[in-house]
């Protein structure tokens, strides 16, 4: 009884902070870009900026730790959710700060009602929705001022993130620093990762299809098959019961000549009287 009073207690939780786990992502991830793509604003922009990471930051940390001690099976909800943890306990390095907001979205599309392929599709679409604002904001921080770097602008930037998630590389932009050539793997790999995952859905969603229409196949056939099962029953019987017996036969006629009528006998040979003689004219 414990064990379902914590659970519910935790379900509960996680639906009621859905909503603003969502909005305080969206104002970090804000919070995050402001001085990475506008790097000469005011001195007030920059602190506000710094103070929404660090309050967002404490209302995860606040949620997970309150998610904790919900949990009825602590030790499988630290490995079950070990990227909320890693989000919570990685602040102070920049280019991981919004890893916070992909594992925010995996979360949201966790506890979302959802049919399967709906969610894994939310899932696809949040995780490159957010990796391409983490590459791209994440390079731009570390390469714009380096030395030999030829990521400047936040276009560069978006546009390097996109053939490098797709595995293109045509070359035009590439990290030259040691951090933004780590960034570039962890892009490549998603990028790919998440090509098997969208290759995975579409062939699942055929296989389903080809099963579903499999089944309605078998069960019309099922159906045609009772029918004849039916029908054979029905002619056994009528076999069975046979034709109906056929009527006496008719009496027979009088002579042609007149006179009396012969007596008729019973089938037990008793004679049975005549009737009454009609006399000749």
């Amino acid at each position: 009884m414990p064990v379902m009073k914590e659970t519910s207690r935790l379900l509960l939780w996680e639906r009621r902070s859905q909503t603003p786990l969502l909005v305080l992502a969206v104002a970090f991830a804000v919070a995050y870009a402001v001085p990475i793509v506008v790097p000469d604003a005011e001195a007030r922009v920059q602190r506000l900026c710094t103070v929404t990471e660090w309050v967002v930051w404490a209302a995860f940390a606040l949620d997970y730790l309150v998610r904790l001690g919900l949990s009825p099976a602590r030790k499988a909800f630290v490995r079950t959710h070990w990227l909320d943890l890693a989000a919570v306990l990685l602040p102070l390095i920049q280019p991981l700060r919004l890893l916070r907001l992909v594992s925010t979205l995996m979360l949201v599309g966790r506890r979302a009602r959802m049919a399967p392929q709906v969610q894994l599709t939310t899932y696809v679409a949040g995780a490159v929705v957010g990796l391409l604002m983490f590459g791209s904001l994440a390079v731009l921080s570390v390469e714009r001022d380096a030395p030999e770097g030829n990521i400047k602008n936040l276009g560069d930037a978006v546009w390097w993130s996109f053939t490098t998630m797709t595995t293109v590389g045509y070359g035009d932009h590439s990290p030259t620093t040691g951090l933004g050539r780590v960034l570039a793997v962890g892009l490549m790999l998603s990028g790919i990762a998440l090509l098997g995952v969208v290759t995975a859905n579409i062939a699942a969603w055929f296989i389903a299809r080809f099963e579903r229409d499999d089944q309605v196949e078998r069960l019309q056939l099922a159906a045609v098959r009772e029918l004849q099962d039916e029908v054979r029953a029905l002619r056994a019987e009528v076999a069975r019961l046979g034709p109906y017996a056929p009527a006496p036969p008719a009496a027979p006629a009088a002579p042609a000549g007149g006179g009396d009528v012969p007596p008729s006998r019973t089938p037990e040979g008793a004679a049975v009287p005549a009737g009454p003689t009609v006399p000749r004219p």
